[in-house]
């Protein structure tokens, strides 16, 4: 059940209540008996627990992009440091 947030505006008293969705929202101050209860609106709260929020999480293996096919980068910089030392001589 969600919890609601009231706020007199006559007497200014703020307090939290259970109440389903189906229930009429309260009307009556419990504090002063005036009709003057209106329903605060509050931002919700979300936390995150637990993996599965990265894009990383549930990368599988086979989805993977493999090195195969590609030269790796450190062969490449041997090759492009062998001619800049070549040129040097």
């Amino acid at each position: 059940m969600p919890v609601y947030t009231y706020r007199c505006e006559s007497c200014g008293v703020q307090f939290e209540r259970y109440q389903s969705f189906q229930d009429e929202p309260l009307k009556i101050c419990p504090e002063c008996r005036k009709k003057s209860l209106k329903k605060v609106i509050t931002p919700t709260r979300i936390i995150f627990k637990g993996s599965g929020f990265y894009a990383t999480d549930h990368r599988s293996p086979s989805g993977d992009t493999s090195r195969e096919g590609k030269p790796e980068k450190k062969a490449e910089s041997k090759t492009s440091e062998s001619k800049s030392s070549e040129k040097k001589e």
